[in-house]
């Protein structure tokens, strides 16, 4: 039940935040900085293919191992890993690869992966400890 209950939190924790992050938050800073690489509007299908697979390897990776440990320091510290690792990879492939990619935004967007996933880690782990 744990791992029901770790799976459902750490969706709607990081759908919330990526949202109000990518809409709110962040949205001027994205369009000024490479607003002729994006779309007007979002692909969905790809979007709701990252975060499935992002949400499959935090729970493998981190979100599981941290229950089995009881432990929300294993699920903040090796979530900051893994957003690290994740983003990181994503955004310095960007800035080799692409033409116009903002090194301004790939440094947010590394610590924003950064926190999401610590966030979504401890919040999963702390919410299926309390049931």
């Amino acid at each position: 039940m744990e791992i029901i209950i770790s799976f459902i939190t750490a969706t709607v924790i990081m759908g919330f935040l990526d949202f109000l992050w990518l809409t709110v938050i962040a949205k001027k800073l994205y369009y000024a900085e490479m607003g002729s690489l994006l779309r007007k509007k979002p692909n969905l299908p790809a979007a709701m293919g990252f975060y499935v697979i992002y949400l499959f390897g935090l729970m493998v990776l981190v979100i599981e191992p941290a229950l089995a440990r009881d432990s929300v320091y294993f699920a903040a510290s090796m979530g900051a890993t893994v957003g690290f690792v994740a983003y990181a990879t994503y955004d310095l492939t960007n800035l080799a690869t692409l033409k116009g990619f903002s090194p301004k935004i790939a440094f947010i967007d590394i610590a924003w992966g950064t926190i999401l996933t610590l966030l979504t880690a401890t919040g999963a782990v702390a919410v299926a400890g309390l049931m």
